[in-house]
């Protein structure tokens, strides 16, 4: 995640914004047992187990310490800038400094969240986490996403667990239950570490379930939110991503760009999050997608991430099927290549992940979200856009050319790596055909 600075025009932006429904919903019988609720239903917690202090079953942070991981990124520095705003003490906890702990009222503790003993000392004193913390990446070993997306979250639990901490709200994503088809409207179906597609998706499809299985646990709410592709100002993840490698001539439109799919403004993804921490009552033991319910073709969003960034949009479409085929070839090679030539944002130029993410389509009906939360996004896909617009019109971009590394020596490596495999009679005449085909594919797509 990108770092998200205290102070810029973006903040002050914000300050005429429409504030979300935060009205207390209605709440069923306060002695009924949690699983004889009607599914959708306010609770009324018992103050004694530490959920919901107010009428209606809303967390009031008056009074209460949050622990943020994963704060120097520019969602955790939003959840925590949300949440100071709603009255609790703010606590981030990550690795290296976040800007947002320069705030008035917000401590920090640096550390790791695979090591329990920074964890204890992170949770010490708190009564409700925020847990975003995650190793983000198309790219990587399988056993580091592992050891920080589902051992840090298994640690942290556990920890807060023993810290006497009552509610977390674990931020997942929606690849937890993309198997690389469409999604048209579905809601949050179930995570599936065995059919989600590549490293990131797999590791965080199984810290949700992890996360909703010690839901109720030593007296433990936890609810798993799962904003989908967040953006905004400053967003050097995404936008300024997509705007490098339109500008390098590494961004085609696949299948011309004509997949739908839901995106999540920052201010959107923040309060919907604290939303969820602050309806915990309501909302514990499920999963919720989160978006801004504005499915747009994907060509047209990143159209629209150049325009507002200064750069040109991408004209060149590609089928979404070589494009999957190539970015598949690329992963092999990629580790292969020299670091000198991996530069800019140190991701390969396609990936098969990000080639399924581009050609298929996934919008997600946002009724149960907006219900059980008893809420709507502030901020519209096109205001959004007018506030990037405004954002990089006093903070110009320098010209970058982020994955632009030779073609050529992706295709010297690849053949490389087939002639080794042929020497030791490892690949078979049909496998060095299939590479053929393969190396074929990568010049047509990259």
């Amino acid at each position: 995640m990108s770092d998200d600075p205290t102070v810029s025009p973006r903040r002050s932006a914000r300050d005429g914004r429409a504030a979300g429904n935060h009205d207390a919903a209605s709440a069923s019988s306060a002695s009924a047992p949690r699983d004889s609720a009607v599914p959708g239903s306010a609770r009324i917690a018992d103050p004694e187990r530490g959920g919901a202090t107010t009428t209606g079953g809303v967390l009031d942070g008056s009074g209460r310490t949050v622990l943020v991981t994963g704060a120097s990124g520019m969602l955790g520095g939003d959840v925590a800038r949300v949440l100071l705003a709603r009255g609790w003490r703010v606590r981030v906890f990550q690795r290296g400094h976040a800007p947002v702990a320069e705030r008035e009222g917000v401590d920090e503790v640096l550390g790791s969240v695979t090591d329990p003993e920074d964890v204890a000392r992170a949770l010490d004193g708190v009564d409700d986490v925020v847990h975003l913390a995650a190793k983000v990446s198309f790219t990587g070993a399988w056993e580091e996403f592992v050891r920080v997306n589902v051992t840090g979250t298994r640690v942290l639990l556990c920890q807060a667990q023993n810290a006497g901490v009552k509610n977390v709200v674990f931020v997942s994503s929606p690849s937890v239950a993309h198997t690389g088809v469409s999604i048209e409207g579905a809601g949050a179906e179930p995570a599936d570490p065995g059919k989600a597609r590549g490293n990131y998706a797999r590791s965080k499809a199984a810290a949700e379930l992890l996360a909703l299985s010690m839901d109720g646990q030593r007296d433990l709410k936890v609810a798993a939110v799962r904003p989908h592709i967040v953006w905004g100002p400053g967003d050097t993840q995404l936008v300024e991503r997509v705007a490098d490698r339109a500008a390098a001539g590494r961004m085609p439109n696949l299948d011309h760009g004509a997949a739908m799919i839901d995106t999540t403004y920052i201010d959107n993804a923040s309060e919907g999050i604290v939303r969820a921490l602050e309806r915990i009552d309501v909302v514990h033991g499920r999963a919720l997608v989160l978006t801004n319910g504005e499915p747009r073709p994907v060509g047209e969003l990143i159209a629209r991430m150049c325009r507002a960034t200064g750069s040109e949009a991408p004209t060149r479409s590609i089928p979404g099927g070589l494009a999957r085929l190539a970015g598949k070839v690329i992963e092999t090679v990629w580790p292969h290549l020299p670091a000198k030539l991996r530069t800019g944002d140190g991701e390969p130029p396609m990936t098969e992940f990000l080639a399924e993410q581009l050609s298929t389509a996934h919008w997600f009906d946002q009724r149960e979200t907006r219900e059980l939360l008893d809420w709507t996004p502030s901020v519209s896909l096109d205001e959004g856009f007018s506030r990037l617009a405004a954002y990089y019109q006093d903070h110009p971009r320098p010209n970058r050319r982020t994955g632009s590394v030779s073609l050529d020596r992706v295709e010297d490596v690849a053949d490389e790596q087939r002639a080794r495999a042929e020497e030791s009679s490892v690949a078979s005449g049909e496998e060095s055909g299939n590479a053929t085909t393969d190396l074929q594919s990568v010049r047509t797509v990259v």
